[in-house]
């Protein structure tokens, strides 16, 4: 058996690499009642990969070379700890996955599209866990006038949501729907669609927000049910179908038009 200092300085290592795929040390704190979403619909299963980093895990494809979902558990505590802390953006492509079914940072360059966060850096307590949400592993490209503005204020809202009522679990992925389907470098798989999945355990209650990967004000809100459907993932495994049926009211994002975050854009939404 090696040494307690041996063990700890190599699970140290590993972090400084970007975390440890497949690592199940204390991941369930990420998934409700301890399951982690499932891939159900076949044609996503291929190449995937489940990483659990500090502050979330996600299950990463290495066909669309995005995460396919990312996984947080949100409480009052830790987003208190993260409001605290400075963002400082350190992208960096995933150390631990093969090289040919990874992001890259070139991928991005000059694509016009944002580096959009999962899991997002806002939501994590301490440097460490902000540091791995800029992997790559944990981005999809996203529309600047999506990532910046409607996705900004689900963001917010799912927060919000926290802090006045003490914690949710989270599940934010994207959707990839049609038949043409764009690819960035010809490597990363464009999502059509960005969907964020929310439980209430106090309340017994689920719901999610959808968005559209492009600009615009326009989102749905829809029950776990049919967000499943159309996403082909349980994201949820050990909720009931009642629950999962039946949708959370959830608030109205108010989001920002990137000239301040004090500024928020006045407009109608789709929320049904």
């Amino acid at each position: 058996m090696l040494p307690s200092s041996v063990t700890a300085a190599f699970l140290s290592l590993l972090e400084l690499l970007g975390g440890a795929p497949n690592s199940t040390q204390s991941s369930h704190h990420y998934f409700a009642d301890n399951k982690a979403p499932i891939v159900v619909r076949q044609v996503l299963q291929d190449k995937t990969r489940q990483l659990h980093f500090e502050g979330f895990a996600v299950l990463h494809s290495g066909v669309s070379r995005t995460p396919l979902w990312s996984a947080e558990h949100l409480t009052t505590q830790r987003l208190h700890a993260a409001r605290e802390l400075k963002r400082k953006n350190t992208y960096h492509a995933q150390p631990n996955l093969p090289a040919e079914e990874r992001a890259e940072l070139d991928d991005y360059t000059r694509s016009g599209y944002d580096r959009g966060h999962m899991s997002p850096a806002g939501d994590m307590p301490d440097a460490d866990s902000q540091y791995e949400s800029f992997s790559l592993a944990n981005i999809i490209p996203q529309h600047p006038k999506n990532n910046q503005i409607l996705w900004q204020g689900i963001e917010d809202a799912t927060r919000n949501i926290v802090m006045g009522s003490g914690e949710l679990y989270v599940v934010t992925g994207p959707l990839f729907e049609g038949e043409q389907l764009q690819r960035l470098n010809g490597r990363i798989l464009v999502p059509t669609a960005v969907f964020k999945a929310i439980y209430h355990p106090a309340r017994g209650q689920a719901g999610a927000y959808v968005t559209a990967n492009a600009p615009g004000l326009v989102y749905q809100t829809l029950s776990i049910a049919e967000l499943e459907a159309r996403s082909g993932i349980n994201l949820f495994p050990s909720l009931s179908e009642e629950i999962k049926r039946r949708k959370m009211q959830l608030p109205v994002p108010t989001p920002y038009n990137g000239r301040g975050r004090n500024k928020p854009v006045e407009a109608e939404f789709l929320a049904d």
